[in-house]
């Protein structure tokens, strides 16, 4: 047979397999094909959704289960040996994968990104493919991996799941690179990972390996809740097994475990209590790993950092999902550079973590508001005489108009999408959130009348709230809906189903705007979660557009040895236990907002006003983008940039249409590249055909409704050459178009559906044409038709 009629996947086995085989690999332990690694990201269009293409590679060989040394990149006979290159070293990078192939069945290209083989790219033969030893001592050598103590704790197996759940790529990588790390005597690890991404997962496979191993015999975990404690122990933990693991409560200490749990307040003391820590001996753990360690751990004012000192033989992992870097404070001063980082864009990209849309509104009043002469508020109070905003409002200020008009937009969005979308509405503080929570209630009583628990504060200070907490976060439980919260669901909590985030607070920490956007970001697509919208009160989400916001982790804490480092300002409170925290030993009870001096005069700190005439000023949607940010251009200049760019004249893109036999697949190609059809119909407000609503925007052509183009077709003789059985399934196939557009009548299934499946079986309809093919020439016949003038 001649090789070059074969198609790829008979070269893949014919060829490409017996060279993998005969060079030593285990075609069932060591070698997987057609690998997809991403899920495909998630494409928002107006209220529905698209995703993207997989990322596929045609092989990845693996030394060892999950440690991934290979990638081969597979062709037809009919390309050249290398081609596909640019494509597998592109992956390579991403999978953290040193040797790259491709072949179309004559040889190999071999690319060694180790540069330790000789030539950084060179061509060899089938039988010259090398054995997956030959490669990992290639790989173990660059990487100074080749002793042989180091080579028995990185080569240590991962715990082999019985359920079939393995680790994504990303965790893979975080995995290996910290095993890696310790292996060669690195004792100060950060792992940035973004929030729903599976740190605390990883962490198992790391801890794992290394207890199995027998290189880290005692382990500690910290953490800031106790939530997260048990949800560790009993859940990405388990099978460690109960006899060994242990959770210190009530700072009381037990030294026969394996496995540790903590909270970092329940081992550190204070003038009441003691620092149980010190029971320990300070050689007692050989690895602690701290759980979002931006909170504070790093910090040399923090006295979470005494724990870390005591046990400073131990070798410590920090994770975290936004790595704090102020003038102040440093994660990276204190564990060094990310071992591995994936970031909140690369999650969206792969498909793992959900997208977001900002719906941004301001009001009349957000520019600034100036009290009349003499002002006085609800409580008797002069209000004093300066202009008032954005900065100001619930804290200075409350304008009982204004958070009333913040609760309807809120209303108002969820009922035009979904009623019971998980909710939350982050405010200023305590006293916001309460009164943001009544005018939910007022806005939603029908529904507060049935579902006392429709809408509800958690904060630190409310010990209902806080029970509720667990009923919020429970994806099974539908109440509560909406939790109006200030600090405490900013970090730490497991928001699954969060599907709407209101931003009503003044967010000038990078840290903990990353954190409150990340309740949103996990995907639960069984369960209709598969993005989240955030609505923006106070324009928050400009913080989208500063370069720190989803870029690599940067030190920029470089003290002066004459220096004293000092605390966070209340501004960053929300990482040094802010009082909204669900740590209730740091609540402090609400007062009223009036302090006294020592002459016991009042000085008001907050002034409470009403009767102010409040409207929307401006209100606007804006979608993630494919490059990874914000569409800040209005959706038409955007969707012409895309489509010009990549179809220079209307006859480019007439042309593409009209050859694509799928327009299903043109359409998801299309959204892809940033052509977002639904989202550009609701900001037209048009019911065009795909086709002629890109063309009206991107060429500035005059568009014919989906009806003139039915029509146009019906008025020609174009279906007098079929029977009449044939001319009755092309005209219900027309009035289909006109109903619901071309893509209804590309799906087989249109001929399950009435009026056709009344007209006989889909065999029958098919054979009304002559063979399954005539069918189908029919159906493209149809569409150049119905496209005819169109071009």
């Amino acid at each position: 047979m001649n090789k070059k009629s074969l198609s790829e996947r008979d070269i893949c086995s014919k060829y490409i397999n017996p060279a993998i085989k005969n060079a030593g690999w285990n075609m069932r332990s060591q070698v997987r094909e057609e690998v997809s690694f991403t899920d495909g990201r998630i494409i928002v269009q107006g209220k529905l959704y698209t995703r993207g293409k997989r990322k596929r590679a045609d092989y990845i060989l693996y030394y060892k289960p999950n440690i991934p040394i290979a990638i081969i990149e597979a062709k037809d006979n009919k390309h050249k040996v290398g081609d596909g290159m640019q494509q597998a070293i592109d992956y390579s990078e991403i999978l953290q994968i040193p040797f790259v192939f491709t072949s179309n069945g004559d040889s190999f290209v071999f690319h060694d990104k180790t540069k330790t083989s000789g030539l950084v790219e060179q061509e060899i033969s089938l039988e010259d493919f090398p054995s997956p030893e030959h490669l990992w001592s290639l790989y173990s050598q660059k990487e100074g991996l080749d002793k042989p103590e180091i080579q028995q704790v990185i080569t240590q197996d991962y715990y082999l799941d019985d359920s079939g759940m393995s680790p994504r790529y990303y965790q893979q990588n975080a995995t290996n690179r910290t095993v890696e790390a310790i292996a060669k005597g690195q004792n100060r690890i950060l792992l940035v990972m973004a929030t729903g991404t599976g740190k605390t997962y990883t962490a198992f496979n790391i801890i794992w390996r290394l207890w199995k191993n027998g290189i880290k015999k005692r382990i500690l975990f910290l953490a800031d809740r106790n939530a997260l404690l048990t949800q560790t122990k009993n859940g990405d933990f388990s099978p460690f097994g109960n006899d060994i693991m242990h959770i210190i409560k009530n700072r009381k200490i037990d030294k026969s475990y394996q496995v540790y749990f903590a909270l970092y307040q329940g081992l550190t003391g204070n003038e009441e209590s003691k620092n149980a820590y010190k029971e320990f001996s300070r050689d007692f753990f050989d690895l602690v790993v701290i759980d979002e360690c931006h909170r504070g751990s790093a910090s040399e004012a923090s006295a979470w950092r005494e724990v870390l000192d005591y046990f400073d033989s131990a070798t410590q992992i920090g994770l975290t999902a936004t790595p704090k870097e102020t003038k102040d404070v440093s994660n990276m001063e204190y564990f060094g550079e990310p071992v591995y980082t994936y970031s909140l864009k690369q999650g969206i990209d792969d498909g793992f973590l959900a997208p977001y849309k900002v719906v941004r509104i301001s009001m009349n009043v957000d520019e600034g508001w100036r009290p009349t002469s003499g002002l006085i508020d609800k409580y008797g109070h002069e209000v004093e005489d300066r202009i008032y905003n954005l900065k100001d409002y619930d804290k200075h200020l409350v304008i009982d108009e204004r958070t009333i008009e913040v609760a309807k937009k809120i209303t108002e969005y969820l009922k035009a999408t979904d009623r019971f979308a998980k909710t939350i509405v982050f405010c200023t503080d305590i006293d916001h959130a309460n009164r943001m929570r009544q005018a939910l209630i007022n806005e939603n009583a029908d529904l507060v009348a049935k579902h006392w628990n429709y809408c509800v504060k958690i904060t630190g200070d409310d010990d209902i709230g806080k029970q509720e907490l667990d009923n919020f976060t429970d994806v099974e439980e539908r109440f509560p809906v909406i939790a109006t919260t200030s600090k405490m669901l900013t970090t730490g909590i497991d928001t699954k189903m969060v599907k709407f985030i209101v931003l009503e607070a003044n967010i000038g920490s990078m840290t903990e705007f990353k954190q409150i956007v990340g309740r949103g970001t996990r995907i639960r697509e069984a369960d209709g979660k598969v993005y989240f919208t955030i609505m923006d009160f106070r324009k928050a989400t400009n913080l989208f557009a500063d370069p720190d916001f989803d870029g690599d982790p940067v030190q920029i804490y470089e003290p002066d040895e004459s220096e004293t480092v000092v605390p966070p300002d209340v501004e960053e409170a929300d990482d040094n236990f802010p009082k909204d925290d669900i740590l209730g030993d740091f609540v402090q009870p609400i007062t009223p907002d009036i302090t006294f001096n020592d002459e016991e005069e009042e000085v008001v700190k907050k002034y409470y006003v009403n009767n102010i005439k409040v409207s929307v000023a401006n209100e606007r949607v804006q979608y993630y983008g494919k490059d990874g940010k914000l569409i800040t251009e209005t959706l038409k200049d955007y969707t012409k940039s895309n489509i010009t760019t990549e179809y220079k004249s209307i006859n480019d893109f007439t042309r593409k249409w009209k050859t694509t036999e799928s327009k299903e697949e043109l359409m998801a190609e299309l959204a892809e590249n940033g052509v977002l059809i639904e989202a550009l119909k609701e900001e037209i407000g048009s019911n065009m055909d795909p086709f002629d609503l890109i063309c009206h925007v991107a060429y500035d052509k005059p568009p014919l409704t989906r009806k003139e183009r039915a029509n146009n077709v019906r008025k020609r003789d174009y279906f007098t050459k079929y029977g009449d059985t044939a001319q009755r399934i092309l005209l219900s196939l027309l009035d289909k178009y006109e109903e619901e557009g071309i893509l209804s009548i590309e799906k087989g299934s249109v001929l399950h559906v009435q009026p056709l499946n009344q007209m006989g079986s889909p065999v029958e309809l098919v054979r009304a044409f002559g063979k399954n093919k005539d069918f189908e020439q029919a159906i493209r016949d149809l569409e150049d038709e119905i496209y005819k003038e169109g071009a």
